[in-house]
């Protein structure tokens, strides 16, 4: 009896590294991805969007093997950061990356997917109107507020579909307002104030 108790005590040790460098990798992983999302959230709820944006990049290199589906979530979060941080064109070009990616996914949240190209026509919305007041031609700009006047109606369809009137109201709002952006003057363009994001 000792000696297989002495025998059994001896491989403790060897089931714990086993189990440290085997699945406890993807524990270590999963604490360290949820430890820089919770920064980021802190950071966004101080306004300090850039360092939000910083986390949400670590947050999303750790995300451990078996929660890949939680990436698409983050990294959305990270372009609404990106938007308040003065990374527009960074934040367009990972929206459109995002939108293609969850296309190409049959198990998407639709709920997801409508978020995404919601967010997607406010950079749009955004980029145009830079794009106008810089003075770029007709051309260059009115491909981007269709694209945003698209994304904004599908929004509006999806929460007509799922019974969302606020979020309805909001996106019909938003069509509207880009609707507007396209038809407006641009002396009238200037003499307005930039848009909050």
């Amino acid at each position: 009896m000792p000696k297989s108790f002495i025998l059994l005590w001896l491989l403790v040790p060897l089931a714990a590294a086993a189990y440290h460098y085997g699945p406890g990798q993807d524990r270590i992983l999963a604490d360290e991805a949820a430890r820089h999302l919770a920064v980021a959230k802190a950071h966004l709820e101080a306004e300090q969007f850039a360092e939000a944006v910083a986390a949400f990049d670590q947050a999303i290199s750790k995300m451990p093997a078996g929660q890949e589906n939680d990436i698409p979530r983050l990294r959305l979060e990270k372009a609404k950061a990106q938007m308040q941080s003065s990374g527009l064109p960074q934040a367009h070009k990972d929206l459109v990356s995002l939108l293609d990616d969850l296309g190409k996914d049959a198990a998407t949240s639709p709920a997801l997917v409508a978020e995404t190209k919601s967010t997607l026509a406010n950079a749009q919305y955004y980029m145009t109107w830079l794009l106008r007041l810089e003075g770029h031609a007709k051309e260059i700009w009115e491909p981007v507020i269709e694209s945003s006047r698209q994304n904004y109606r599908a929004a509006a369809e999806f929460a007509l579909q799922t019974g969302k009137p606020s979020d309805e109201s909001r996106a019909r709002e938003n069509l509207e307002a880009a609707i507007k952006l396209a038809r407006i003057d641009l002396a009238e363009l200037q003499g307005l104030p930039l848009p909050n994001q």
